[in-house]
């Protein structure tokens, strides 16, 4: 049997590599991004001093109220993240740990993202403006819809776009406004079809839409477990899987008429 002090000598042995590894990590940059809730933009409003949805074609209507889409920050592509990043970073709820694979596709330069964020950006809003026009019926009508939303790239906006185009268009169909005079905000991709796609972050997207004075959140369906994860005081959570789904909740939720759904 090994005596007390051969234990230990055996133990502190060991328990070199396991030190050095730590404190490797510990200096060493880690493959994630640090994210925290980003800034939201009213689509019915301006963004930096220009409309974000500009129509012709068709008179808009006067909109009350507020659709803002929402964004998350991450650290860059090259930023250097420490394991004291990741630990901090892991027990705040104002911040969430990614890995920076899930934010910037492996391999690129800083360049390639933006250029690469800002052709899904475009993308999202040709397929947002098709999905609105096919909602109202309206693809023949001549109406052409110009989409501007400065410093802010990828799909996830989507959604929020066609509601925004919807409400200027047709409102709750009825001369109503679809978010009945309050701030609504979201997230979600959308396709030509209008189907809703998930996006990732909602938890910290909740978070910047409550700072800004929303309290509706729209949120795709498959994500509402990760919405209610830290859900703010005040934020009511509406699960949506199509555009026309989005569009009847809030209608509902406006003439306090029908049933509105929840995650």
């Amino acid at each position: 049997m090994l005596s007390r002090l051969t234990r230990l000598q055996a133990l502190a042995v060991c328990a070199l590599p396991l030190v050095a590894l730590l404190a490797t990590a510990g200096l060493a940059p880690l493959p994630f991004s640090v994210a925290q809730p980003g800034m939201t933009a009213d689509v019915l409003g301006e963004n930096k001093g220009t409309p974000v949805i500009t129509i012709s074609g068709a008179t808009p209507r006067e909109t009350r109220g507020q659709l803002r889409m929402t964004t998350i920050e991450a650290t860059g592509p090259d930023a250097r993240i420490s394991l004291e990043d990741v630990v901090d970073g892991w027990f705040r709820t104002d911040q969430a740990i990614m890995p920076r694979d899930s934010v910037y596709p492996s391999g690129d330069s800083t360049e390639e993202i933006e250029r690469y964020n800002t052709e899904q950006m475009e993308e999202s809003q040709d397929a947002a403006t098709e999905a609105a026009l096919r909602y109202l019926g309206r693809t023949d009508d001549g109406v052409e819809v110009t989409l501007r939303l400065a410093d802010v790239g990828g799909p996830s906006a989507g959604l929020l776009f066609s509601l925004g185009i919807v409400d200027k268009l047709d409102g709750d169909g009825s001369g109503g406004d679809l978010t009945g005079g309050r701030t609504v905000a979201g997230t979600g991709t959308i396709d030509a079809d209008g189907t809703v796609g998930a996006v990732g972050g909602v938890a910290l997207k909740t978070q910047a839409a409550r700072r800004d004075g929303a309290t509706v959140f729209l949120v795709p369906k498959d994500e509402c477990a990760d919405a209610r994860a830290e859900l703010p005081a005040g934020l009511r959570l509406i699960p949506v899987t199509t555009l026309k789904g989005a569009v009847d909740s809030l209608t509902a939720l406006a003439k306090g008429k029908g049933s509105v759904p929840s995650c």
